[in-house]
């Protein structure tokens, strides 16, 4: 990573450092008056120490001392326990912001885009490389400030007392943040390596995963473990290079304050010899003075020592704003959405003119395309895998921009709010997404309904038995693990009847089902398609005995459209693909 992108993440890091406030207020006063606490601290101590070894006070007269000192250290305590708690909160307000900031911006680019990755590499951008921001924002950035309130204090304590002590502070101070600078140079390109190999086996391993079952199938299984292996492999490796930068940071940092404590041990050791006699102000050094100096000695240190153990977090919130900050700058083409809202009362007629449909990078995926689906009808996609069919629903569902015309009930596609437009659909795809919850969570997404609207559904969705055999709370686990696929299916089925639409979009609804559930499922769904306008992908060639219109498209182009008998008695591309179904329709109907 160059010194000119780092400047710009850094840059990029501050700027959302403001959203942390007022906890990062906070913190900052805590540790200016945990600074002042511990020099009154030292000082009592140094006190205490003083009267009971050189003027040998009576012990009875030191209570007082004692007690302040122990109430000092209980001050102390409780402001440092504040501060971590507002140096928490702030760092979580921020990773909070990002990643709201980060699924709006997933949800507006939609699964066209999020498709061209692995599921992993999303999961690690969402989970592992957020939370490697949290340390910078509650440690590192605060200690930046705080390591100059500290010592500054400190400072104003010591010149007084004694002034070659003041100066062998100052001037062995920079020594730290120097050497810091210079073992932490090449931090942020081994964390941003870490990252990427971190994502790698993420997406490797979700995949894998859940791919296991085909693997299995085709014994391939010993392969992709090699995969996997290699790539846990680099992540190690990756790991243990940030590891030994760390410690090894570490280790110069508290070598320089130690021998910076040293020095100053020293110094005062030779002045009570009395072969120096500079820095009291020409008056005797006295054990109060020596003390209360090695006493705050390590402290002055302490911050910048701090400081260099947090310089990892910077450069691992460096190699972790890399990835962030390229995904929510990069320029997205992708469907805009207008300001118009549309509340459709009835079924609205769908008209295309010219239409292209486009990837998120400007290639033509479909088109020019030219059709209008009748209002109240059901229409079918039909043509082989990627002739682009599931393209053209990705227009219709505001995933995917277009060119050219495609208006609902005369409005512009590109014209409506596409939020508001999506909730005037109902969607149903051939692997519906169960969330990991109850069946009941499952049907409500979040909203309330009451039990008996969930039972209508569920009667609708002819999924009245799974009810009845796993009741309301019958836990759900991640891709549906404890239902079949039919009943999988009709759970989804029945949450989308919860949502009335007269706009349905249905991308091959029964592809995973045996002719039973598929039968079960469409028997469901034609009541409730009935007025509704509706567009139904399909390789199944027997469900066209249902269907209004048909689309053919191949190669992103429309062959032939119209009604199916009609069609079949014209010779051309439907015609020889229904020859594939010879018993589909009745001669009367040819």
């Amino acid at each position: 990573m160059d010194k000119q992108r780092q400047t710009l993440l850094l840059r990029w890091l501050r700027q959302h450092a403001s959203l942390g406030r007022p906890w990062a207020g906070h913190v900052l006063v805590c540790g200016a008056v945990s600074g002042g606490l511990l020099i009154a601290q030292a000082w009592w101590l140094a006190s205490l120490l003083h009267q009971l070894i050189i003027r040998d006070a009576p012990h009875s007269q030191l209570w007082p001392t004692l007690g302040g000192l122990a109430l000092l250290i209980l001050l102390r305590g409780a402001v440092g326990w504040w501060r971590e708690q507002a140096a928490f909160r702030a760092g979580r307000r921020i990773r909070q912001h990002l990643r709201r900031q980060l699924l709006d911006e997933m949800t507006r680019r939609g699964p066209a885009y999020l498709q061209q990755q692995p599921a992993g590499s999303w999961a690690s951008l969402l989970q592992e490389q957020v939370e490697n921001l949290q340390d910078f924002y509650a440690r590192y950035l605060p200690q930046t400030r705080l390591c100059v309130v500290q010592p500054l204090l400190i400072l104003l304590a010591v010149f007084p007392v004694n002034w070659a002590a003041g100066l062998i502070l100052l001037g062995t101070a920079p020594l730290i943040p120097l050497f810091m600078i210079l073992t932490g140079l090449g931090a942020a390109d081994a964390n941003r390596r870490n990252f990427e190999a971190l994502r790698r086996l993420s997406g490797h391993f979700l995949d894998r995963l859940r791919g296991m079952p085909t693997l299995r199938h085709y014994q391939a299984s010993e392969r992709e473990r090699a995969v996997i292996a290699r790539a846990s492999e680099e992540f190690r490796e990756r790991t243990m290079e940030v590891l030994r930068m760390a410690f090894l940071s570490s280790a110069v940092l508290e070598f320089f304050a130690s021998v910076a404590i040293a020095l100053i041990a020293v110094y005062f050791g030779f002045s009570y010899l009395e072969h120096l006699n500079f820095g009291d102000y020409g008056s005797k050094v006295t054990l109060f003075t020596g003390l209360f100096v090695l006493l705050l000695a390590p402290d002055f240190y302490l911050p910048l020592r701090e400081l260099g153990a947090h310089y990892h977090a910077k450069a691992q919130a460096l190699g972790a704003a890399d990835e962030i900050e390229r995904f929510l700058a990069e320029p997205w083409h992708g469907p805009t959405s207008g300001s118009q809202t549309l509340t459709l009362e009835q079924a609205p007629e769908i008209r295309a003119q010219a239409l292209e449909v486009l990837s998120p990078q400007g290639k033509v995926l479909l088109g020019p395309l030219d059709f209008t689906l009748a209002a109240g009808s059901l229409t079918a996609i039909v043509g082989r895998s990627g002739a682009g069919k599931s393209s053209l629903l990705g227009a219709l569902l505001g995933f995917l921009p277009y060119r050219g015309s495609l208006t609902i009930a005369g409005v512009e596609l590109s014209q409506l709010d596409v939020a508001h437009w999506r909730r005037q659909l109902a969607w149903l795809g051939q692997n519906p997404r169960l969330i990991h919850g109850s069946l009941r969570d499952n049907l409500c997404l979040g909203r309330t309904y009451g039990d008996a609207e969930l039972e209508q559904a569920l009667s609708r969705a002819g999924a009245t038995e799974i009810l009845a055999s796993k009741g309301w709370e019958h836990p759900i686990g991640d891709g549906a693990s404890g239902l079949s696929v039919g009943q999988a299916q009709r759970i989804a089925l029945a949450r989308t009847l919860l949502h009335p639409a007269q706009v349905w979009l249905l991308d091959e609804p029964t592809a995973s089902l045996d002719r039973d559930n598929e039968a079960r499922i469409l028997s469901a769904l034609e009541p409730q398609l009935q007025g509704k306008t509706s567009l139904l992908v399909t390789h199944r060639l027997h469900q066209l005995q249902r269907v209004d219109q048909v689309l053919l498209i191949e190669q992103g182009q429309l062959l032939a459209a119209g009604q199916p008998a009609a069609l079949l008695r014209q010779p051309g591309p439907f015609r020889d693909l229904m020859a594939q179904a010879p018993d589909l329709f009745t001669p009367a109907e040819a």
